[in-house]
């Protein structure tokens, strides 16, 4: 037997085996993107990690309701900020309605996960769009006293909170430790205490995005949109929470507390984390001119970049480490990834090409069978360990080595028999294609161009015009295809 599903779970500290609370369903709530810029290595990490996980639970046979928010109500990052919110300013500056900046980078999001094989989740609910639902819990946070209004804003009362509760339990961190480490900010002045967080901000007048409440004419705070919104679609507990190692405080210590007060329960019973994507050893950011958006990435456009790379090369580059560890770009990284991602590409090309015998005699070679089959249980083993796709990789290149063996008659595929080639088959598929969520990209010429160009290469190699010879495949590379001389006779494969 395979052994059963584990994940890391913040919350204990630990891998759990993973027992959802109603089986066969699955309710799992991801933090999505703030919608104010284009979508950068930042949003591209938890969104295939959790496709990831997405596409695994579905293979396990769970009914999955996959909720992934997206915030585009143009709060303030923390209570103490100061003017336009970053929506406002963008859509003032360039004469547009702040719904119209948060649309186009909805739609730019959109785009990239498109481009990255990201699932869409099963529902994608919009901060703006459940403005009641917040109002609500703000309500009734009053009424249970753990709230508080000043001067049109009303906070949570973090100390009241934790007479009961421990605040600070899912990031291991002490209340007392958190209070002598606070000072006074600007902007805060209505605040008790500068740990209590806003659950709803008076507008400023130059604060564009506001909506009426029974306080003032304001916005939600940030850390009431995922409260409400998952409450709404998967109920006052449900399975996962998943987001970035930066959420994890103060976002999501706030969630539970907010969901704890009104509901009486913390609203996941497992939390995962992805950690964060450095660049050359150091934090990604604008302020230190290493931040790069997918697009950039994609076009080689910024200073950076030595070359583009494609959207499957970021997947794999990704899904290369473990969510949870470290992930440091640069150039070397992403070339080996653009040359790992090949691999198990031509892997798939290879797979279509070899050629199926029409009748199965006994298999001379059961030992493989029994091979491929450990290589298979590896995958699962991986998977089933808190999602370790770095070892699915390694597993899948095992893999690769039968199929190239198959490819070049090292591996005669009557000798392996039916079962052993169907398993092969299958299996490298479903862990390449249907749960890694890689796909074959098309390179810059058709496969008929490219055999037109094979056949001149045989004729040249025939007739020993050697300059010729060299000519043509350096014309194949620069498509992003290699010339493959084998016994079997020429082929093609994916440049790497």
């Amino acid at each position: 037997m395979r052994s059963p599903f584990k994940v890391y779970n913040t919350l204990s500290r630990s891998k759990e085996v993973f027992e959802p609370l109603h089986p066969p369903f699955v309710g799992m709530y991801v933090c999505g993107p703030t919608v104010y810029g284009d979508a950068h290595l930042g949003h591209a990490r938890p969104a295939v990690s959790f496709d990831v996980l997405f596409r695994y639970l579905q293979h396990l046979n769970y009914r999955v309701r996959y909720v992934r928010n997206i915030t585009d109500v143009g709060h303030l990052e923390q209570d103490a900020d100061d003017g336009e919110d970053k929506i406002a300013k963008k859509a003032r500056l360039e004469k547009l309605e702040p719904m119209e900046v948060a649309q186009h980078y909805r739609n730019t999001y959109h785009r990239d996960m498109a481009l990255l094989n990201v699932l869409q989740p099963s529902i994608e609910p919009l901060a703006s769009g459940h403005i009641p639902e917040q109002i609500a819990m703000v309500q009734d946070l009053l009424k249970k006293g753990l709230a508080y209004e000043a001067d049109g804003s009303v906070y949570f009362d973090v100390e009241k909170y934790a007479e009961k509760e421990h605040y600070g339990k899912l990031s291991g961190r002490v209340l007392e430790d958190l209070m002598g480490g606070t000072r006074t900010l600007d902007g805060q002045e209505g605040k008790r205490n500068a740990l209590d967080f806003a659950l709803w901000k008076k507008a400023s007048p130059e604060h564009i995005m506001r909506w009426n409440s029974p306080w003032s004419e304001g916005f939600p705070g940030w850390h009431l949109e995922c409260s409400a919104m998952s409450a709404k679609y998967l109920g006052d507990q449900f399975d996962i929470h998943g987001g970035g190692m930066d959420l994890l405080f103060p976002h999501h210590e706030c969630e539970i507390a907010q969901s704890k007060s009104c509901h009486g329960t913390d609203p996941a019973k497992y939390w995962m984390h992805n950690n964060m994507i450095t660049i050359n050893g150091q934090k990604m950011g604008k302020s230190l001119g290493n931040f790069i958006n997918l697009q950039e990435l994609f076009t080689g456009s910024h200073d950076l970049l030595e070359r583009p790379y494609s959207p499957m090369t970021v997947r794999f580059f990704i899904l290369q480490a473990h969510y949870r560890s470290t992930l440091d770009f640069s150039n070397d990284a992403l070339e080996a990834a653009r040359k790992g991602y090949r691999k198990l590409m031509n892997g798939l090309k290879v797979l279509r090409e070899l050629q199926v015998p029409d009748a199965w005699s006994e298999p001379i070679q059961p030992a493989l069978k029994e091979e491929i089959q450990a290589i298979v249980d590896n995958c699962y083993h991986a998977m089933n360990d808190d999602l370790n796709t770095a070892r699915v990789i390694a597993q899948l290149f095992n893999l690769l080595k039968k199929i190239n063996g198959l490819q070049t008659g090292q591996i005669q595929m009557e000798q392996m028999g039916q079962e052993a080639w169907e398993l092969l088959e299958a299996s490298y598929r479903l862990f390449v294609e249907d749960l890694l969520g890689l796909k074959e990209e098309k390179i810059q010429a058709t496969e008929e161009v490219i055999e037109t160009l094979l056949h001149l290469y045989a004729e040249a190699k025939q007739d020993k015009h050697y300059d010729k010879v060299d000519y043509i495949r350096a014309e194949l590379k620069k498509v992003g295809a290699t010339v493959k001389d084998m016994k079997s006779g020429i082929s093609w494969a994916y440049e790497e």
